[in-house]
């Protein structure tokens, strides 16, 4: 398929087409429905004259097949976007393009053209930057042209806004060449891929990483600051050479607030530049860092700075802008990583163009390459009540046969494979080479690339589909390091995957408290694996048994009602570029005061996994990646929780279906309770205290308090659970202090055998429980369920405007 452009000649022949296609139903949003072939011409050599406004024939393998007019936005007299009332800010400016583009109405006895309208606009838009001069391409469609609207999208523009024309209303949208470069996968000429690599922007990633290393090592007591006096502090290395100064609270958790700004590095007196690689390596015994990994480590850590370099120099929205938009731009905002960790962004494994291919802070678009498996070396396996048919149905539509085609045209039988979806860079990079033999046999089949683009979550290798949000995420193996794990996917772990979140989503739903809290999970609904290679059959258990897996995870957009937003709990601890707090801009925003605002959060979060914990022995793994937040007014109204077939736990001996056996723990309370106090309050709320404590919104005593109030309200709904409460005893004074550095640092190429996590945890004595008995006094009688009286807000966390049916 090669689409051209060249002048259109306004012919006899060439007349008679366009009239045409203009004339046709479906082009009626071109307005010349009715319009005699005189009319066309006359409209046509109006636009020529204008000298600003040309049109395009195009071609496609020789033949006329589409037209396309280009103009200048700021002086063309047939531009709706000249002089508009309420024009986005912004348009037209320089380096503006106009453009429009139409496809010639299909001929209804012949079969239709997969893809062609994608590459038609593909070719457009590269005809018009072409031009150097070109930066952005605008469009105005209809409103109501609902199919060039998913075109655009798909192709990169972004809707600024919308103005009232004389004959519609138009979705003012813009591309810039920036954006269309990235997505034609072209790094544009004479620019250098590494730009965002300057020494300001390294010491800005440098001091962050360098503050974050005294933070979380003092926390988990590794490191051993010494007062200086005055909230001063030091952290000398083992020869006594080097020193860290800075200034730093000590809060709750042993969580120390420390003041970027005021890190210095001493060396004989003098000040030094700020280096986190030079750092572990002079407390690398401290540390317990291996010498055969300190390399790889310090790899990713360069690779982490490399990220925070990118994203300093392309800053996201701001938190103003983050307040209405839509999940998956807060989750391609997000610039921190995890909260503790601090390698947390390495991706070993990706090139500086595969950055910006497949990183989500890029906004990339994804389109996922499709395999066929040959059915007798591949498992599927699919939630109860969802067959093959419906899962490739829902997710493929007609395109399925398309891809089966490619069987056929092979003499292969469809009947004989599953459609396995991959992530494109783990067909280029892996599948392609590394599983050659396999793919000469036949027993893997290459299809092409789907026709959904999917935007990559944080976790980089699951997907959401920016297509269709009502399709699936799918989540595929990709064979890159990132925060200290290789992120593949074991086709035999996956097996059981949607039995057990079969098992726990039955658990949810048929709770009438978790229900009252609309408290849900996303099912993990199919899993796929390939196990025909010669790495299964070679035995030993390695990564490469790990590459050919995806599993499919139920949408998270269908669970809005009206009213109500999605947002990723790890928003929750953003700052944008101008270090602004997105939960401090949330709760400004909202109708409530800042603890009734804490008080939502918790009634919605910490309940929920309580009561799973006391009412079902039933651990999730809920940091902030594992969780969405359904925000209603800028208020937490209720949690969906992720992730649910890997990181699961149940801890009872009560008997469980054989595929469900996989997710049972065998530890006590003791260790169960750490799934809250370790994940939840160590792991998210000791960061979200700190921050509304710093940035005087909550106090941290007063925070922590209505953790222990919202414990103490659902003891007082559940008598019946107050056994399981003593032998769990989340109010205790202390808890086991477990460590994810310590952990990363000992060995960051597996930090935990998944078939037994207990076993790999590493301790740092005991922390004092912030909401423990002895520190916290129990709410006061009369204190009810959800406690939100402020702003008309119902208990249980935003009841009104019907969101338990929402779910």
């Amino acid at each position: 398929m090669n689409p051209t452009l060249e002048p259109l000649p306004l012919d006899d022949a060439t007349l008679a087409l366009l009239h045409a296609w203009v004339t046709h139903p479906r082009s009626s949003f071109w307005g010349m429905q009715g319009a005699t072939p005189t009319e066309v011409a006359r409209a046509h050599h109006a636009l020529a004259a204008t000298g600003h406004h040309d049109v395009w024939l195009g071609r496609v393998d020789g033949l006329p097949t589409f037209l396309a007019e280009t103009y200048d936005p700021a002086r063309s007299a047939a531009s709706p976007l000249r002089d508009v009332a309420g024009l986005p800010p912004g348009v037209p400016a320089p380096g503006d393009l106009g453009m429009h583009v139409l496809v010639a109405p299909p001929d209804p006895d012949a079969d239709p053209v997969p893809g062609l309208t994608r590459a038609v606009m593909a070719a457009v838009l590269d005809h018009c930057f072409a031009d150097p001069a070109v930066q952005r391409v605008v469009v105005e469609p209809d409103v109501r042209n609902t199919a060039i609207g998913r075109l655009n999208a798909e192709s990169g523009f972004v809707v600024l806004g919308e103005a009232a024309l004389e004959d519609k209303t138009a979705a003012v949208s813009v591309l810039t060449r920036a954006d269309h470069d990235r997505r034609r996968g072209r790094v544009p000429a004479r620019t250098d891929p590494a730009a965002h690599l300057t020494p300001a922007n390294l010491a800005r990633a440098q001091r962050h990483l360098v503050a974050k290393a005294l933070s979380e090592l003092a926390h988990e007591r590794v490191l051993r600051p010494e007062p200086l006096g005055d909230d001063r502090w030091r952290v000398v290395d083992p020869t006594g050479a080097v020193e860290h100064r800075f200034t730093a609270t000590r809060l709750r958790l042993e969580h120390w607030a420390l003041d970027e700004g005021s890190v210095e590095r001493v060396v004989g007196g003098r000040s030094e530049p700020l280096d986190v690689q030079r750092f572990v390596v002079e407390h690398a015994t401290a540390l317990g860092l291996p010498d055969a990994l300190l390399a790889t480590y310090l790899e990713e850590l360069a690779a982490t700075l490399a990220g925070a370099c990118w994203k300093l120099a392309h800053p996201g929205p701001d938190v103003d802008a983050l307040l209405t938009a839509d999940h998956l731009t807060v989750e391609s905002a997000m610039t921190e990583g995890h909260p503790g960790f601090l390698a947390n962004n390495g991706r070993i494994g990706f090139g500086v163009d595969d950055h910006r291919a497949y990183a989500p802070e890029t906004g990339a678009r994804v389109r996922l390459v499709w395999l066929a498996a040959r059915r007798a070396h591949t498992t599927l396996a699919l939630v109860d009540g969802l067959d093959e048919e419906t899962l490739y149905a829902g997710e493929l539509g007609a395109e399925r046969d398309r891809l089966q085609r490619r069987l056929v045209d092979l003499d292969l039988d469809p009947a004989d494979y599953l459609l396995l979806p991959v992530h494109p860079w783990q067909w280029t990079d892996k599948v392609a080479v590394s599983f050659a033999p396999d793919l000469a046999r036949r027993d893997l089949v290459w299809l092409g690339e789907g026709s959904d683009e999917h935007r990559p979550q944080q976790s980089i290798r699951t997907l959401a589909n920016a297509t269709d949000p009502g399709r699936c995420f799918v989540k595929t193996a990709l064979a890159v390091q990132n925060m200290g794990f290789v992120r593949g996917l074991s086709p035999a772990y996956m097996a059981v995957t949607p039995a057990i979140n079969d098992h726990v989503a039955a658990i949810v739903e048929e709770d009438p408290e978790l229900v009252t809290r609309g408290f849900t999970v996303l099912r993990e609904v199919a899993a796929i694996g390939y196990t025909g290679d010669a790495y299964h059959h070679a035995g030993p258990r390695s990564a490469h048994q790990k590459m050919l897996a995806a599993l499919w995870r139920e949408p998270a957009a269908p669970r809005v009602a009206p009213g109500e937003r999605l947002a990723t709990m790890a928003s929750l601890l953003h700052r944008d570029h101008d270090g602004r707090s997105f939960t401090v801009a949330l709760v400004r925003s909202s109708p409530v005061d800042p603890r009734a605002w804490v008080r939502a959060l918790l009634d919605a979060y910490v309940r929920p996994l309580a009561h799973c914990l006391l009412a079902h022995d039933l651990a999730f793994m809920p940091h902030g990646e594992n969780l969405v937040l359904v925000l209603r007014d800028g208020v937490v109204a209720r949690v969906v929780m992720k992730d649910v077939g890997e990181e699961v736990a149940l801890m009872h001996d009560r008997p469980l279906p054989e595929p469900v056996e996989r997710a049972r723990a065998d530890v006590g309370p003791d260790l169960g309770a750490l799934s809250l106090h370790t994940d939840a309050v160590d792991g998210v709320l000791r960061h979200l205290a700190a921050l509304l404590h710093t940035e005087g919104v909550v106090d941290q005593d007063d925070f922590w308090a209505e953790v222990a109030a919202c414990l103490d309200r659902h003891a007082t709904d559940h008598p019946e659970l107050a056994a399981a409460a003593t032998a769990y005893d989340l109010r205790r004074d202390t808890f086991r202090h477990s460590c994810l550095n310590r952990l990363q640092l000992r060995d960051h190429r597996q930090m935990v055998d998944l078939g037994d996590q207990a076993s790999s945890l590493m301790w740092a004595g005991e922390l004092e429980n912030p909401f423990g008995r002895s520190r916290v006094a129990a709410a006061p009688p009369g204190v009810r369920a959800g406690g939100l009286r402020a702003g008309g807000l119902r208990a249980g966390g935003l009841r009104a405007g019907g969101v338990g049916a929402a779910v």
